[in-house]
This record gives C-alpha cells, sequence and structure tokens, in this order.
C-alpha cells in the first residue's frame, strides 16, 4: 500500500515511519525538514511541504492509498497558531487528498478535545475542528486521540527536576492519565490503518496521577519531592501576559493547564513499554 505520512520527521512520526517501511509499506514521507533515521536509508521518498502554504502539497498524493498526518502545533510560535497548522494545514492536506482519490485518512489528534470547555484551549479545538471536517470529507477515517507521550512528560517536568521543585495545581493532585510510549502508539496506529471510520482514544497500560508521576522523576533523580501547589487560576493570568502572548507561548500555557487539571485516560490501552521504567532510565541517566 502507498501511505503519505505527514509530519514524518517529528517523535511520533519518525517510529510511524519505522512501523509502515518494515510492514513493507510504499511511503511517502512529508514533512518541512527530512533528518536521518537510523535503518532507513533509502527506504522511502522524502517531500518537503509546508502544511501552511498549499502549493507546496500539489500532487503530495497521487497514486496514494492512505494519507496519515501528526502535523500540529507542539511548542510556542511567534508565527502560527493551532489554527494555521492543526486545522488549516490538515485541511490543506485533505484537499488534496481528495483531488488525488485517496480512500483513506488518519489523523492523530488528541485526547478529550470534544469535551465542554476544550473550545477554550485553541490547542484542543484546532484538532476537535479539524476531526468534524475528516468525517464530512467522504473519506474512509481513522482518529486517534493520544493521552500524551513518555518522553513529553519526562520533557516536561525535567526542568522542575533540575531545580528540585515541581509546580502541580492545587486541588489537582489526583488527575490522573496513562501516557503511551510512541513506538507503541506508532504500531497501533499502522494496525488500525485499514479501519473504517473509527475514533480511539490511545493510552498506555499504567494510570498515574500527575502526582505519583513527579514522584518517579525525582526518585529517579535521586532527590526529594518537593511540589509547589499553584491556584489554577494563576495559569488564566500568564497565559495572558503580554510578554508572554509575544514570545508565543500562550496557547501552550492554557493547554497545560487543561492538562493538569483534567483526567485523561485513555480507553484503548496499547503496548508493553513501562511508564515507570522509562522514567527510570531517562532520570537515571541525568543524575
Amino acid at each position: 500500500m502507498k501511505v503519505v505520512l505527514a509530519g514524518a520527521f517529528g517523535n511520533l512520526g519518525a517510529e510511524i515511519l519505522k512501523k509502515l517501511v518494515n510492514a513493507g509499506h510504499e511511503v511517502v514521507a512529508a514533512d518541512l525538514k527530512e533528518r536521518e533515521i537510523e535503518g532507513l536509508s533509502g527506504k522511502y521518498t522524502f517531500r518537503a511541504i509546508d502544511a501552511t502554504n498549499s502549493e507546496s502539497l500539489v500532487g503530495l498524493c497521487e497514486g496514494a492509498d492512505a494519507v496519515v498526518t501528526t502535523m500540529g502545533l507542539t511548542g510556542a510560535s511567534t508565527r502560527f497558531t493551532a489554527y494555521d497548522i492543526d486545522l488549516n494545514g490538515n485541511l490543506n492536506l485533505l484537499k488534496e487528498a481528495k483531488i488525488a482519490g485517496v480512500k483513506r485518512f488518519t489523523y492523530i489528534s488528541v485526547i478529550s478535545c470534544d469535551k465542554p470547555g476544550a473550545e477554550e484551549v485553541p490547542m484542543l479545538h484546532a484538532k476537535y475542528l479539524f476531526e468534524r471536517e475528516l468525517k464530512k470529507s467522504g473519506l474512509t477515517y481513522v482518529i486517534h486521540r493520544p493521552t500524551g507521550y513518555f518522553y513529553d512528560i519526562a520533557k516536561v517536568f525535567k526542568p522542575y527536576v533540575d531545580k528540585g521543585q515541581m509546580q502541580l495545581l492545587k486541588g489537582y493532585g489526583n488527575v490522573k492519565a496513562n501516557v503511551v510510549d510512541c513506538p507503541d502508539f506508532a504500531k497501533f496506529i499502522v494496525d488500525h490503518i485499514n479501519d473504517e471510520n473509527a475514533v480511539y482514544e490511545v493510552g498506555g497500560k499504567e494510570v498515574y496521577t500527575y502526582e505519583e508521576m513527579a514522584k518517579m522523576c525525582f526518585d529517579a533523580a535521586g532527590k526529594p519531592l518537593k511540589i509547589k501547589w499553584a491556584p489554577i487560576w494563576l495559569f488564566g493570568i500568564l497565559a495572558n501576559l503580554p510578554k508572554i502572548k509575544k514570545a508565543g507561548k500562550h496557547d501552550i500555557i492554557l493547554f497545560s493547564k487543561w492538562t493538569l487539571s483534567h483526567d485523561l485516560v485513555g480507553k484503548d490501552m496499547t503496548g508493553d513499554s513501562s511508564f515507570a521504567a522509562y522514567i527510570k532510565s531517562y532520570f537515571g541517566k541525568e543524575a
């Protein structure tokens, strides 16, 4: 099967690329830039794209049987918003898929993007709006809503571990999630690429509160856990500070506020990787 993978060289995209190639698919790996992935040289076709520029996508999906997209805003940006990439960028890709006669379209969204209040969080709302358009497109779709990733937790928690004090939301210490390892999630995505009009809420097999996750990180680094409990309203004030908006961090702070105050437990649990073991290895190396 010929598959177009958009966002092929991000953390998740690279794992999906490996799984697709190893499963014997013909893959067009599309992204802003290519990066070397061990063992994959010469096993796929690279196409440079900018999802916000529809002209860069022309002909991308020609001859493809399926499209998989991981494209979305993942960090602070002074140039783009989540609506520019998660919504409009993916709409540009969807348009090309329809022009080329592609039958199947897999989209990587995020859990709880359809919940009340999510419309106030651009990084959730933009994904929900694209989900809605995909469902109306006439293409056979698979939508994956992951809970979060092992590496994201490690990356976000690391500065706090380094500083020796974790910050969590007061009154939300028992909020829990079952984040998933990218290789496990990538396998789940490829295994379900031929499903018909399905929506999955994907997480790992271990469920922890954020306080428990923080303790794992501090323990692995050989440090005592210290938590500073911040009131939830403080995040709203921070998100709207002029210097925060100027730095393009407004949407990230709102997303962080959401994730730290809502249970994010995916019912479609997958993979055998242990989050506890991953954290022990990650912070053990840092110690």
